[in-house]
């Protein structure tokens, strides 16, 4: 990470990975110095011992804006390689930050938009204020999508709906997102803070191993032939059922008590 105004800040404690886009002052925009110190923070968070969950936070008003438009006017005659060049940091540190064993709860308030929308929609719980707002302007700069729009937005809004979202620029209020499966719980913006805190701490409390699981199948889901995806459930519940976390939970069920998750 960059050490004076950094674009992300990583803080790790108790298990809890806390991600903050921190230039709100600036809007919290993707730029350059983002899609290194992204790839950067997606190592950082692989090789972090005893990671059990990941909160995604912004500082400020709004939780960004996506890409950096007043950039994008100063270099247009050299911007595909620009593109490219950013897209190698930025691409690589997604595929890995969701392909993260433990689970990741965004915590939107303000404006998300264009690839941040894409960002947070990776997120396996997505909070968002009241208040918030969700916006796709690739199509009003004359752009295609990225930072794993196709992606995320399909997995959590459908084929059909993502692509509209896509192409007509749209701008969707917190309960029209919810509705499409963009966002999962809506709360008051005074309690957003609280909500999502209380969500990551329950997380941060779980079976860790049986999640790593469960969101690796549900990701392979889409390319998978269901016998094979079948198969694969069975042998992956074998594997996990004989963990001491599994034996936890099935005593702890038994004993009328709240189980105590271990992560192995």
């Amino acid at each position: 990470m960059s050490e004076t105004n950094p674009a992300i800040r990583l803080h790790i404690e108790g298990g809890v990975a806390t991600v903050t886009l921190s230039q709100p002052e600036r809007g919290n925009p993707i730029d350059g110095a983002f899609c290194r110190e992204f790839r950067q923070l997606a190592l950082d968070l692989w090789n972090a011992q005893g990671l059990r969950v990941v909160h995604l936070r912004a500082e400020g008003k709004n939780f960004s804006f996506g890409g950096d438009v007043k950039k994008f006017l100063t270099v247009l005659d050299t911007f595909p390689e620009l593109v490219r060049e950013w897209t190698a940091d930025l691409h690589t540190g997604l595929s890995r930050f969701w392909r993260l064993d433990v689970p990741v709860v965004a915590e939107v308030q303000g404006f998300a938009m264009g690839g941040a929308v894409a960002l947070l929609a990776g997120g396996d719980v997505v909070v968002a204020a009241q208040s918030a707002k969700f916006g796709s302007a690739f199509t009003q700069l004359g752009f295609s999508c990225d930072t794993g729009s196709s992606v995320t937005l399909t997995a959590r809004m459908g084929q059909a709906r993502a692509r509209r979202f896509l192409l007509l620029a749209e701008m969707l209020g917190v309960e029209e997102a919810k509705a499409s499966g963009l966002v999962d719980v809506v709360v008051a913006d005074e309690q957003l803070a609280e909500t999502t805190l209380a969500t990551v701490k329950r997380l941060a409390a779980g079976p860790t191993l049986a999640y790593a699981q469960i969101k690796r199948l549900v990701r392979n889901s889409a390319t998978t032939p269901p016998e094979v995806q079948l198969e694969d459930e069975a042998l992956t519940m074998a594997r996990v059922c004989g963990s001491a976390d599994a034996r936890e939970g099935v005593t702890a069920m038994a004993e009328r008590r709240k189980p105590v998750f271990r992560g192995a």
